[in-house]
């Protein structure tokens, strides 16, 4: 039996940062396919422009801003043209985030010999830690303080925000970026009670592992086959494989839609694979 449920945003304005990357993109076309007007904002105006065009040249309503989520003054400025050009936003996507080299290790573990030639603990940059950090925690922070002045009251409002696997438990060699998705994971409960009482749900999806072309390099090898990393991460999945951006959406929506989730606040939704529940034997 088919369920006739579909996902109607008509008349909603939603907000996704990040969305000139691939994946907050798709995000933004899916609410534009769902009626929504959306505003595309990242760092990156060509790329946020480029997407929103390619909505608008698929029957939609969009715009793309140049935004930095670091910057309240940038932050202001988008939310005004946004109420302006689109309407008051209703839905918030907070996509922005990422990781740095100089955040990362080499090795996964420390060992009594050859640490010299490695980067490990003691070499992690402060000002790599920081601009992860600042970028995934504070990148989801501001926009939330900025753009959810239009929500308090609204029917509906709603704040979606990403975090990942490394919320549940920390993968090796990315500490950074594992101790701001679990702080991401943290504020998203903090502001689900906070909001509470104004109308406004907030939640979070937790992406498994994806493919895409940022990290295709670390999964698989020239030939095709898996690097000894992306092993690991298939054994530790249940179902055997990599996620498909597509297969994010019905979460995302359904978080999104208030017919359908008017009463799921403070969750943060795995969409995994059964990595999170799977303990490896």
């Amino acid at each position: 039996m088919t369920s006739p449920f579909t996902h109607d945003l008509t008349g909603k304005v939603a907000v996704v940062t990040g969305a000139g990357g691939v994946l907050c993109s798709y995000f933004a076309k899916e609410f534009a396919r769902a009626g929504a007007k959306v505003a595309l904002l990242d760092l990156n105006g060509d790329a946020a422009k480029k997407y929103a065009d390619e909505i608008v040249k698929d029957g939609g309503v969009a715009k793309g801003y140049k935004v930095n989520v670091l910057d309240t003054d940038s932050l202001q400025s988008a939310r005004e043209a946004i109420n302006k050009e689109l309407g008051t936003i209703d839905i918030l996507v907070n996509g922005a985030g990422g990781n740095s080299p100089k955040a990362s290790t080499e090795v996964e573990y420390h060992e009594f010999d050859g640490m010299k030639d490695v980067k490990n603990f003691f070499d992690l940059d402060q000002k790599g830690i920081e601009f992860v950090f600042n970028l995934n925690y504070l990148g989801t922070l501001l926009p939330t303080q900025v753009f959810a002045q239009d929500m308090i009251g609204k029917k509906g409002a709603n704040i979606i925000n990403i975090s990942s696997m490394n919320a549940f438990t920390p993968l090796t060699k990315i500490p950074a970026y594992s101790g701001a998705k679990a702080a991401i994971s943290n504020f998203t409960q903090w502001l689900a009670v906070y909001f509470s009482h104004v109308n406004i749900r907030v939640n979070a999806i937790a992406p498994g592992f994806l493919v895409s072309e940022q990290n295709k390099a670390l999964l698989f090898n020239e030939d095709g086959s898996p690097t000894d990393r992306a092993g690991k991460i298939l054994a530790g999945t249940p179902m055997g494989r990599f996620g498909e951006p597509e297969e994010l959406i019905g979460g995302l929506l359904f978080l999104a839609d208030e017919k359908a989730s008017s009463f799921v606040n403070g969750v943060i939704l795995p969409i995994d694979g059964g990595y999170n529940a799977y303990s490896g034997v």
